[in-house]
Parts: C-alpha cells; structure tokens; sequence
C-alpha cells in the first residue's frame, strides 16, 4: 500500500480532569512527548495544525501563543482548525495533506480540550444547545443525546433490539477502558449497572454517554522516506474519505434514524482508496459519544449487516479478542470524550495498536486499523485508514 504520509511520533496526557494545568501547560506536556517519540526536535517541524480549543478556553489566540511559548519558528503552517466533532480530524487530515503536497517535510496534529473547570450548565450552553437549528430545535430543548435518543427507539422499533444488547456496548468499552492507562473510566460495570444508572434520554442512561473530559494530543506525521530513516516505529496513513450530506440534523427529504448515510460514503472512499473493504480491517477506534452511535456506525461503515450490530456486540465480536475489535482505547465513554481532540486519541490508540504497543488491550496480529471523526446526525464522517509496517 502506498502511504499518503506516516505517523511517527504520538503523545497524550491522560484523559480526565486537569484542573491544576492550563491549555498551555497541557499542550506543551503533550508535544513534547510526541516530538521525543519521534526522535525529532522542534527545528523539524514545518507545520502545527490545532484544533481551536473550546469556546470557554482561557488563552485565546492559542496556536500563535503556542508558537511563542514554544520560541517555535513554523516555516510552512500555523493554524487552528475548527469542525466540532470532526475537529481532531480535521487536524489530522489537514496535517497529512501538508506533508503529502511536499509543503512539509514534518507536521504535527495536535489540540487541548479542557472543560471540566466550568459550570455544568455553562458547559451546556456553549456546546450543546444551540447545536440544532436555532430556530426550530433550540427552542424545544433538542440536544445532541436527545437526537441519538430517537436513533436508538426507531432502531429498537425496526429491528428488535433490546435494552441488554444495547448495553453490552458500554460494558465492552469499559473492559476496554481498564486496560487503558490514560482511560478517565476505568471501573468495571455490568449489563444490570448500564440498564439500572440514571436515565438520560430514555432508553439512554447515565453510562450510555460520555463523561465530560479534558484532555491534549499531538501526532507526529513525516513523508515516508523520513519516516523509515527514523527506525521501525512508524505507521503509515494509506487512505481517507469524507463526506457531507449536505443535512443538519432535520432533512428536506425522508433519511432513516438508524443509518449514517455521510460513515457509509466516506468509509466507502477510504476503503476503495487503499484497495480493501471493510472485511480486511483488524480493528476499528471510532467516534461515537453514545452506544447507539457505535452500533449504527459499526453497521454504516460496513463492519457488519444492516440491523445486526446490537447481537454482534452482545455474542463479544466486537471485544478484544473477537471478530473484530471496536473502540479498544475504551471509546468514548470510558476513555472519556473531549470534544475537539477525541478524533486525535482515536488515532493514538490506532498508532498503539498498530506498533503493537497497546499493552494488555493489544489486538492480536493488528496490520489495519480504522479510525473516525463524525457528526452523528448532524450528518459528516471522516474515516482514515492506517497500516503497520508491512501491511
């Protein structure tokens, strides 16, 4: 496989609650990790792709700060990038291009989410009730859980999923999660935990969505051939595909609630892209803040049949150690789930798994991985595809 461009050095601060540090500080922490895993230094890097820190971040400004807190001269790009959910893959992509138009030699993706310092109700204002429109969703209350909540009655409507399958979802990714080092939730919980928490949105509980997380990424991307001058931690990124349906929530036009038709295209390209399909891929780390996304997208994005992915999840197929593996980082849920970087720990992971450093979470034998960025309902998907040496 051709290697648009390769990941060669990662670095992450755990995932969880950072009160004591400031973006700068958590930023800072994170880049320099990935530069030493790397074995760079800050003079070869051409490029610094952020994601925009969250609305409520207190240093504004912040990839120009950066630079000059870094004493960091940036020849070919500085910028910050902004996509809501899709944010970190933007990041990445946009990273990835610089280096495969030969504009960098090196680029870095990277970004800090920290929000776990402001009120709950400010946290709410600011990032989930004027997602919808503003006009006819805003004034009902419509927020991003609610939305998923009717993808998961209509799905158990059509094809008989039951309140257990759905939850043998949360309890995978927190098995998944306690494996993890930098998991923000780590303790075990059963099917009964999952039915019996807090509602939500009903049929959604309390474990069933992601916790509020702070957290900071940066991801190391190289051309090739510096890449495998560097040793034989390198993984290469062999494909991409996007898509917008041109849809924001509500359409003109009858869609279903219970398929991604924005994960079906783009997984579509980046599987054609790099010649597979979804069958050859040994694990997949993908954006879904609640248990419905995860099992809609694992149907949408090909992993398996239209109206199957509750019982495929329920038999242990998408555990470690199974058909094929989803989320092994722990997802969002119990990796925990900040914003605009998730997409960046889903590529961490993927990068982990793919050196064979995951640890007791290894997939075995892992040569492809999937990873994700997307909107859910609000209709884009971002999928990249990544190799190990060899694949």
């Amino acid at each position: 496989m051709k290697p648009i461009a390769s990941v060669v050095g990662i670095g992450a601060l755990p995932v969880g609650k950072h009160l004591d540090k400031l973006e700068h500080e958590m930023m800072l922490q994170a880049l320099v990790a990935a530069v030493a895993d790397a074995g760079l230094s800050k003079k070869d890097i051409d490029a610094l792709i952020f994601s925009t820190p969250r609305p409520y971040a207190e240093q504004r400004y912040f990839g120009t700060f950066m630079a000059g807190y870094l004493e960091m001269a940036v020849g070919d790009i500085l910028m910050e990038v902004l996509g809501n959910g899709l944010t970190g893959s933007i990041a990445f992509d946009v990273a990835l291009e610089r280096v495969a138009s030969g504009r960098a030699k090196v680029a870095v993706a990277l970004g800090v989410n920290k929000e776990l310092h402001i009120p709950t109700g400010e946290h709410m204002t600011w990032s989930m009730r004027a997602v919808g429109d503003v006009d006819f969703h805003v004034p009902f209350g419509v927020t991003p859980i609610a939305w998923y909540a009717f993808n998961a009655v209509r799905y158990m409507h059509e094809y008989g999923l039951t309140r257990e399958e759905l939850a043998t979802i949360p309890v995978k990714n927190r098995f998944h999660a306690s494996m993890n080092p930098i998991a923000q939730m780590r303790k075990p919980i059963t099917v009964q935990d999952v039915i019996e928490a807090r509602d939500i949105v009903k049929p959604l509980g309390l474990l069933d969505v992601p916790p509020r997380s702070d957290g900071a990424v940066a991801i190391v991307i190289a051309a090739p051939e510096i890449a495998r001058s560097l040793g034989n931690r390198y993984v290469d990124v062999v494909s991409r595909g996007f898509h917008h349906e041109g849809i924001h929530q509500v359409s003109s036009r009858p869609r279903p609630l219970t398929w991604f038709e924005s994960a079906e295209i783009a997984s579509g390209k980046a599987y054609d892209g790099c010649g597979i399909s979804a069958a050859d891929v040994d694990f997949a780390e993908i954006y879904a803040p609640c248990s419905i996304v995860e099992l809609i997208l694992s149907e949408s994005i090909g992993l398996f049949p239209k109206g199957t992915g509750g019982a495929a999840a329920a038999a242990g197929a998408t555990t470690i150690g199974g058909q094929l593996p989803i989320s092994p980082s722990g997802g969002c849920a119990s990796r925990g789930h900040p914003p605009h970087v998730t997409p960046l720990y889903n590529v961490y992971e993927a990068v982990e798994q793919l050196r064979g450093e995951a640890g007791e979470r290894q997939v075995k034998d892992a040569a492809l991985g999937a990873v994700t960025g997307e909107l859910g309902d609000y209709n884009a998907t971002m999928m990249h595809i990544l190799a190990a040496q060899g694949a």
